[in-house]
């Protein structure tokens, strides 16, 4: 059955037929704007100031003559129905739409027409999608409108009491101490739903072709709020600063603010990233900023922006990196030191093959005749044997080098091979018998070819030194290389040395932690946050026969597949 009026004073029941026929389960309101004509005549002034009056008077001159139970639900006072006849609009209305029923209530009454209606989209609390319609009914008489909103009811509470629990959000959000902003981003909602009806499913591949809606969001999509510790964030004297188009959030960022559609379309409840801020007064900062978009059923203007500024902590980090960067370049140079004597011989080889190459050379030249083809073949010795000093010396300026860290495909064999030269005539001094094992076929790894190569001869050196440190005459120190069993590629070295003491298994790779007299106990922590930053991990432990093993692992290369 249609909702009818039945209390005394009721309109015309033509009149009630045909709006129960066309807005039916609708809230509905019979206002009566006599007292209010001269502001409807007279139009809205100039001025934000100015409309704001001249809404406020058309308002609280339009009177209530009766309304359906729907309105009176939604927006009624306390008493009920009887309590709203005869007063002000005004009292009743949701303010966020004051404006849209001033204006509609004004074109009506001074349209001539006996069938006036007027009809806008408008915002609700209440209503998803919500319609105000005004019209006059030739029934009526000239001072009499209708009004009525539509639209599929979100929440059944009545709007003074959303609008309470609403207040009291707000006074949590403006008093929290991360800085929010509330945007409105009901125009963006509309224009997915177009494109999803028209069948654009990639929303990236459409943004490439049509950047201008980027653009556009920018514009269209609004702060509405935001609270004082996002206002202090953008330097900002007040929140008015801010409140407007959202573009002034991604000015040093335009890439993010395709994310954050890309995000909005597909449907996701949240995207968060970290992107640089453009502040008001032309700061550059760090900041994480984290969309939470709304969700069907929900109001489509009610997306929440968290931002929290990590610039001082990115900056930290940034120090702290470059800080253990100059520690693990300090360690390799004091590693070369160590090893000063087996680099010495490792370039004195080229250099005496060069020395006794280019004197035989020059006794073939001055003979009466010459062996010219003798000679080609030294000459060939001494370009071989410089080319080989010129690799030692550039394989000692890459370790001793300063250079931030790549990340690049390395074959960890090759890494094994390159770090055994700077250690091969001290092995082969102290008579240590050297086993290698290096795995076929293993999958590259990701990693700084110069830092692994050091995490390897700290390793090489510590089992040299603990082997000779024995004095058995059977020293030995056995690397391997091959897959673990979750596909990671490994490196094993073993020693036959003292081994190391149970108590000190837990601390040997803790900063300034050493067992040598003259040692810093840095080498093995720097090795173990090396492999902490190639995602992969180091462990040591005692051989049952004797000895200690260290063990290594880095992820294998992704498969391009």
């Amino acid at each position: 059955m249609p909702e009818t009026l039945s209390s005394p004073g009721e309109p015309d029941s033509r009149i009630v037929l045909e709006i129960d026929a066309l807005y039916r389960g609708s809230p509905y309101w019979e206002l009566d704007t006599a007292d209010a004509r001269t502001f409807v005549s007279a139009g809205p002034p100039g001025g934000e100031a100015g409309q704001a009056h001249w809404v406020g008077e058309v308002l609280a001159r339009s009177r209530v003559v009766d309304v359906n139970e729907r309105a009176v639900h939604l927006v009624g006072a306390l008493d009920g129905r009887e309590e709203m006849i005869g007063r002000p609009i005004a009292e009743f209305w949701p303010p966020d739409s004051h404006d849209d029923l001033a204006e509609l209530i004004a074109a009506v009454a001074t349209d001539p027409s006996p069938h006036a209606t007027r009809t806008r989209d408008i915002t609700s609390l209440l209503l998803q999608d919500p319609v105000l319609t005004v019209w006059r009914s030739p029934e009526s008489g000239a001072d009499t409108v209708f009004a009525t909103v539509r639209g599929a009811l979100i929440d059944r509470r009545s709007y003074w009491t959303l609008r309470a629990s609403e207040d009291r959000y707000r006074k949590l959000i403006h008093h929290m101490p991360n800085p929010l902003l509330r945007v409105d981003a009901r125009v963006m909602g509309r224009v997915f739903a177009r494109l999803k009806a028209e069948g654009v499913c990639d929303i990236g591949a459409y943004l490439d072709d049509h950047p201008e809606l980027i653009a556009f969001a920018e514009q269209s999509v609004r702060i509405t709020e935001i609270n004082r510790a996002a206002a202090l964030l953008f330097g900002a004297r007040n929140a008015a600063d801010l409140i407007g188009p959202v573009e002034c959030l991604f000015k040093a960022s335009p890439e993010t603010a395709r994310r954050v559609m890309i995000a909005h379309f597909d449907g996701r409840r949240s995207h968060a990233e970290v992107m640089k801020l453009r502040t008001l007064d032309g700061r550059l900062l760090d900041v994480q900023i984290a969309v939470t978009f709304p969700t069907p059923p929900e109001q489509l203007d009610v997306t929440v922006i968290g931002l929290d500024d990590l610039t001082d902590r990115l900056r930290t980090e940034a120090q702290l990196r470059q800080l253990q960067a100059d520690f693990t370049r300090a360690a390799r140079i004091s590693t070369l030191g160590e090893l000063a004597t087996s680099i010495a011989h490792e370039v004195n080889q080229p250099l005496a093959a060069i020395f006794t190459n280019a004197e035989t050379s020059l006794r073939w030249l001055s003979r009466d005749e010459p062996n010219l083809a003798k000679v080609v073949q030294l000459t060939t010795r001494i370009v071989a044997s410089a080319r080989h000093a010129n690799e030692i010396v550039h394989r000692i300026r890459a370790m001793t080098a300063k250079h931030a860290p790549e990340r690049l495909p390395v074959d960890l064999n090759e890494v094994v091979d390159e770090a055994l030269l700077f250690l091969r005539h001290d092995i082969e001094s102290r008579s240590i018998r050297l086993s290698t094992r290096l795995g076929l076929g293993l999958p590259r790894v990701i990693g700084d070819r110069v830092q692994l190569q050091q995490v390897i001869v700290n390793l090489l050196v510590n089992s040299v030194q603990a082997v000779a440190q024995a004095g058995t005459r059977d020293g030995r120190v056995e690397l391997s290389t091959g897959l673990g069993p979750g596909g990671e590629v490994v490196f094993v070295i073993r020693d036959n040395g003292p081994g190391i003491p149970e108590d000190d298994l837990d601390r040997i790779f803790e900063g300034f932690f050493t067992t040598k007299d003259e040692g810093m106990g840095l080498g093995l922590a720097i090795c173990q946050s090396i492999m902490a930053a190639h995602r992969g991990g180091i462990a040591a432990s005692n051989r049952p026969e004797g000895g200690a093993a260290f063990r290594f692992w880095l992820p294998a290369e992704p498969d391009p597949a």
